[in-house]
């Protein structure tokens, strides 16, 4: 008897899903965005382009990166250029704009963040992916509130993040409502630490498409960034990576999320691809028309672009990959895409290997560390006393393999160490510089100028409360040249009224005062 119901409670169970992703996806809602039918991916034109951009002449290469300081969105046709240089010198003086437009709009901080994962149970059948629903090693499991909360209280007080991206698999049990009560839980967080208190300030969102009914609901809910990546943008690949009759296999679907999140009220919105699929350089000319499409229907282009690279995963065969990024084009492809979309922030993950991450530092602006991308693993690894992610990877409860898994102490130091300041700031978006306000503000420079001040604030915050003492010293050090590089910046950048206003501040946050910010 008892299994007769078991088997009745499982097959309710697979209708009650079957149910939920049949009325998932709301046609209406792709083709509103189309033009004439079609989408913004036009793949024989990024083909073509690449090929009738190919050999082009140094001077019209540095034309372009010349033009690139004005921090606008590039040509299809100076990307593709970029995009075909393999000429090692040519490649180099790519690399110096990527550098220059990087201080120029971001200056010298790299933001740092964590990323929580949530679900892992998906509908989806992703070849490439550890959570796709038919691999029998990956363990499933959706957080209760309770478990949100532990992980939530070691990232806040144990380890110091302000900042999380959360992640789910597409599935009825991580729908909008649990994203949103996820959210909740972890703001409530606010934990006493050694000077200050542990709380998590910023809570981004990577999950799947919705509705814009739903991304309403996730608008009201308090999320930061919402992030959707495309994985790539070449249609035919992208259909054999996604099987028809899932919910990922829908491509317009996927591809006009965060249109759907701009029409919904979320003007912070984030793209991303997953190198390897197709050949990079047309994903970097997708990644590009994305971009585009979105400034042209919105007025404003996506706030952050990622790059994660292929990496390992459980119960996985990558056999069938035929596009495998080297390290050199990897680099430079990173490269192209921070002076191809400019005011875009570019986030560089722990996919990546140290040497890889530290080799990019001069171009990136944001990072994560001290990560773990299993479920439940944040608070599993400080129950048996563990203070770093250097403990054994549990790949049966994760979506891929790791490359970096040193603790955020260990990466504050090295990038201080490199000169960087590392930034904990969450101000721009509790002041409304979000949108198109600060893409305005990108643009000219002067968001870079108050995330300079914001993040000499957090950092001495993080220092005092959670640095080891060698980083302490090492970041002090550095925190010390930052103040008298804003004095001597001022008047001519910073006001003498702003910056009292700043040494002010800073002087409070040492004095134990937290989350001052301008």
């Amino acid at each position: 008897m008892k299994e007769c119901e078991a088997r009745t409670c499982s097959g309710e169970k697979r209708e009650s899903v079957a149910s939920w992703v049949k009325n998932q996806i709301k046609q209406d809602e792709i083709d509103r965005y189309m033009n004439n039918g079609h989408d913004f991916i036009d793949d024989s034109y990024i083909a073509r382009t690449l090929e009738e951009n190919r050999n082009v002449e140094k001077e019209r290469i540095r034309g372009i990166l010349n033009k690139a300081h004005e921090v606008r969105l590039m040509d299809d046709a100076d990307v593709a250029a970029l995009c075909n240089i393999t000429d090692p010198d040519l490649r180099a003086e790519v690399f110096q704009a990527a550098e220059e437009i990087k201080k120029q709009v971001y200056d010298n901080r790299i933001v740092m963040f964590a990323p929580l994962y949530l679900s892992s149970k998906c509908v989806n059948a992703c070849r490439y992916c550890g959570f796709r629903a038919d691999n029998a090693e990956q363990e499933r499991t959706v957080l209760t509130q309770a478990e949100v909360e532990a992980e939530t209280h070691v990232l806040a007080s144990k380890i110091g993040h302000k900042r999380l991206v959360i992640v789910f698999g597409e599935h009825p049990e991580s729908a909008v409502d649990y994203i949103i009560d996820c959210m909740k839980t972890i703001y409530s967080v606010h934990d006493q630490v050694r000077n200050g208190v542990g709380e998590i300030r910023r809570v981004n969102v990577n999950a799947a498409p919705m509705s814009i009914a739903d991304l309403k609901k996730l608008e009201k809910g308090g999320i930061g960034t919402f992030q959707v990546f495309q994985e790539t943008y070449n249609h035919e690949i992208y259909r054999t990576m996604h099987p028809a009759g899932t919910l990922k296999g829908n491509y317009g679907w996927r591809l006009y999320s965060l249109h759907r999140a701009m029409e919904a009220g979320i003007d912070d919105v984030a793209i991303g691809c997953l190198f390897g699929l197709a050949d990079w350089k047309s994903d970097v000319l997708g990644m590009v028309a994305h971009a585009r499409d979105l400034e042209n229907r919105f007025g404003l282009g996506p706030h952050t672009i990622s790059v994660p690279r292929l990496e390992p995963a459980i119960g996985t065969d990558f056999s069938f990959i035929k596009n495998w990024v080297s390290d050199d084009d990897f680099r430079y492809l990173v490269a192209v895409l921070r002076v191809a979309i400019p005011y875009a922030g570019l986030i560089v993950t722990n996919r990546e290997k140290p040497e890889m991450i530290r080799s990019l530092s001069d171009i990136i602006t944001q990072r994560d560390a001290d990560s773990r991308i299993g479920l439940r693993a944040y608070s599993e690894a400080f129950k048996v006393g563990l203070n770093t992610s250097n403990d054994k990877q549990k790949l049966e409860k994760e979506q891929f393999e790791l490359s970096d898994t040193r603790s955020l102490d260990e990466v504050i130091r090295e990038a201080a160490e490199l000169g960087h300041i590392v930034s904990f700031c969450t101000a721009g978006y509790r002041c409304g510089r979000t949108g198109k306000k600060i893409m305005d503000l990108l643009r000219t420079g002067q968001e870079g100028c108050f995330c300079k001040l914001n993040a000499v604030l957090t950092f001495q915050e993080w220092l005092d409360d959670f640095g080891s003492e060698e980083t302490r010293r090492i970041g002090m050090d550095l925190i010390k040249k930052e103040i008298e590089e804003i004095r001597g910046r001022t008047p001519s950048v910073y006001t003498k009224v702003l910056f009292n206003k700043f040494y002010g501040d800073y002087q409070k946050v040492v004095a134990g005062q937290r989350d001052l910010y301008f």
